[in-house]
Formats: structure tokens, sequence, C-alpha cells
């Protein structure tokens, strides 16, 4: 994973731009823009959660990606996207920046902290969709599962060493794993008995370290 230059704090430079640049509040499950609607700006997440859905010509909905502060999103407007191929909703109450198509060009021809942070985002986007790719190629559903969990809590920040994952249904795991809600309540209840994740107060998801053996091939049990 392409790390950010610690040197370089977004929130504060975001913050100093006063053209084409607004900060929104937003509250629990509200929609920041829809698929099919005019994309003419880049969004970046200061607090709170979105999921990215898409819908098929069949009206099959999928969600493809939770984001959580520091993550851009919408940043498909800056290529020849003129209308919004996702829907971005809030999974929590969350704040947002949204950064007018104009703006974010003058910033990355402009201003090389800016542009080496964003073009880390898209590299480190890249990586991570190809990731995806050989993880439903060849890895089993309970191994996706492990390891979306473990990128929904940002596994492995400093800053979070105790990871939690807001309330988020089965249901959406499901659709972003590629199997269905039967299997993940089993998945889960597995994880739980293990002791690899367990639940808070508030139904977040706590995930240890002791997940990460799944991804890498070990298969913990269950102590009798």
């Amino acid at each position: 994973m392409i790390k950010r230059q610690s040197a370089f704090d977004p929130i504060l430079f975001l913050a100093r731009i006063a053209a084409g640049r607004s900060v929104h509040e937003y509250a629990e499950n509200e929609i920041v823009f829809s698929q099919g609607s005019p994309a003419h700006s880049v969004y970046y997440v200061l607090k709170g959660k979105v999921k990215l859905t898409v819908v098929s010509s069949m009206g099959k909905e999928a969600t493809i990606a939770i984001l959580g502060p520091d993550d851009f999103f919408g940043e498909g407007c800056l290529t020849t996207e003129h209308v919004r191929t996702a829907t971005a909703t809030t999974v929590v109450k969350s704040q947002v920046t949204c950064i007018e198509k104009v703006a974010i060009q003058k910033l990355v021809l402009e201003e090389p902290g800016f542009s080496e942070m964003f073009i880390a985002h898209l590299l480190n986007r890249t990586l991570r969709v190809q990731a995806d790719l050989v993880d439903q190629l060849f890895n089993s559903s309970e191994k996706r599962l492990a390891r979306l969990l473990l990128l929904l809590a940002n596994f492995g920040k400093e800053e979070t060493p105790t990871p939690l994952i807001s309330k988020i249904s089965q249901e959406t795991l499901a659709e972003m794993v590629g199997t269905t809600r039967s299997r993940v309540n089993l998945f889960m209840n597995k994880f739980r008995k293990l002791g690899l994740i367990n639940y808070g107060s508030t139904g977040e998801i706590v995930v240890h370290k002791s997940l990460l053996n799944l991804v890498l091939h070990e298969q913990p049990r269950i102590e009798t």
C-alpha cells in the first residue's frame, strides 16, 4: 500500500481553499449523489462512512465499496465520466468536502503536496480493485469476508490500534463478498466463536489481529 507523507495534512490544506470547495453535513442513509446524475465534482470524507452502490440494467443492486475518513470518491469526473456510475450514500452521520472539477484540476497542477497525495490515492484505489479481483477469483467466500472486515476496519493504521466498524448489515457484507447473507451469518458466528471478532454494545464490530491468520492461510481452530 502506498502511504501518504505525514507532513502533508489534506484536511488543513483543503480548508484553505476558498473557491470551488464546500463542506456538507449528511445524516445517516442520506444520498450524496445518485447513479446517472451529472459528474462535476470530487468528494473527500472528513468524518463518517460512505458506501458506493451500483444498480445493473436488470435492477440488481450491489455495494462495491465502503469509504471512511481521508478517502476520496467521485474522481471519475476527472476522466471522460460525465454521469455518475454509482450512488454514494452515507452509512452513518458524515461530513464530506465537495471539490469542483475545475478546482481539483488546478490543485493537481499547482500544488505538489496535494498532487502527490491524490496520485497515491488513485494508485491505491487501482491496487485495491486489482486485489479485489484476485480475491474473487482465487479465495473462498470465508477468506473474502475476513479480508473485507480487515479493510473496512482500516487494519494496520497506527491511529486505530483497536479498529471498530460502525454497524453494517450482513446483507451489505454479502453483496461485497459475493455470497449469501446466510453464509455471511455463518462465518461471522464462526469468527466470533474463534475470538477473531466481537460485537460492541451498539452493534459495532471489533476486528482483532488474529483475523489476519485467515487471510494468510493459517486455519484457526476452536478450542474444546
